[in-house]
């Protein structure tokens, strides 16, 4: 298990002993404070922890006070090309700072950054991916993205920086895990996790839970964000499902089920999509703690995962058994 230095981004702490958290970035402009705080609540309210917004422009730094007075989460100010950017998104607030070490190279430019975010102790994350480093023809990806976020961070140092935070994204989830693997063991400085341009929902669900879920099983990665080309909101839902396959989240509800073959005597899907329903409302309002849910639809391995969960049940020709803790309850049509 890889230890990493602990570091506040607000009232979020990340690495050390902490919980992995989970981030999460909205879609629409910030300069919109209306529509940006409106997406937050969202993500606020799915489970997610940080949240990122893109700072292309003065108007979208100016917006980030306004928003920040709105939410509860801590708001991270996205910064490329522009260190000006940076400098007054601190001034208004934002929580954390991502700098691209591809687009934002002068060293007095980032020496300015860092005076200022270690004045109003800001961490600052240094966001490496595959399509902005710089490469060379005599190393590979991985050792570019590994060599210049260690290049970079020699400077953070050199300016007495200490509250950094790493990402080293591609879209490649071999790359990827390798490229975390060899920077947890040149830092303790925490690891954002994640795998960058994914596509599609499903393709990007697939290469996130790989990549995320492999690091996390070897003990690295801090804090992380499911890349999703869709509503982010999306996003938090497959994070804590991720976390929580991992043993790494204490509570929410987890459905199994079977599934179905030729022996299924009812419309199991039908069951499950009703049951997901209202059990997303009961997550929300009152549990706090784990549940396994079991909706089974055939008496060959239906019982005993029913029995397994803290609830389930096993249809079978036209009837089901309950369980509850692996006692039967009742039978049900």
């Amino acid at each position: 298990m890889r230890r990493s230095k602990k570091i506040l981004v607000g009232n979020v702490p990340i690495g050390g002993d902490s919980p992995v958290s989970i981030q999460s970035m909205t879609t629409v402009e910030a300069k919109d404070v209306v529509k940006t705080v409106a997406q937050i609540k969202r993500l606020e309210k799915a489970g997610c922890q940080i949240v990122r917004v893109a700072v292309p422009d003065q108007e979208c730094a100016e917006a980030i006070l306004k928003i920040k007075q709105k939410i509860k989460i801590p708001i991270v100010a996205d910064i490329h090309f522009h260190y000006k950017l940076a400098i007054l998104c601190i001034k208004n607030g934002a929580d954390k700072i991502r700098l691209n070490p591809g687009n934002i190279t002068e060293p007095y430019k980032i020496e300015k950054v860092l005076s200022l975010a270690k004045k109003y102790k800001v961490p600052v994350r240094i966001g490496l991916n595959s399509g902005s480093v710089q490469r060379t023809h005599s190393r590979s990806l991985v050792d570019d993205l590994v060599y210049s976020g260690l290049d970079y961070l020699k400077f953070f140092e050199k300016c007495g920086f200490g509250q950094t935070i790493f990402s080293l994204k591609t879209n490649n989830v071999c790359t990827t895990i390798k490229a975390y693997e060899k920077m947890a063991k040149f830092t303790d400085a925490p690891l954002h996790l994640g795998v960058t341009a994914t596509g599609l929902p499903l393709d990007g669900i697939v290469k996130s839970s790989i990549g995320i879920g492999a690091l996390l099983l070897k003990g690295i990665g801090d804090t992380l964000r499911v890349s999703l080309s869709c509503d982010p909101v999306k996003e938090v839902e497959v994070a804590r499902k991720i976390l929580y396959a991992l043993n790494l989240r204490n509570s929410g509800i987890e459905i199994i089920s079977c599934p179905t073959c030729g022996r299924c005597k009812i419309d199991l899907f039908k069951q499950i999509r009703a049951a997901e329903k209202k059990l997303k409302i009961l997550e929300k309002k009152f549990l706090k703690r784990r549940l396994k849910v079991a909706i089974m639809g055939c008496v060959v391995n239906g019982p005993g995962e029913a029995k397994d969960a803290d609830l389930g049940i096993a249809w079978g020709q036209g009837k089901g058994v309950l369980f509850k803790k692996g006692k039967k309850i009742k039978t049900v049509t």
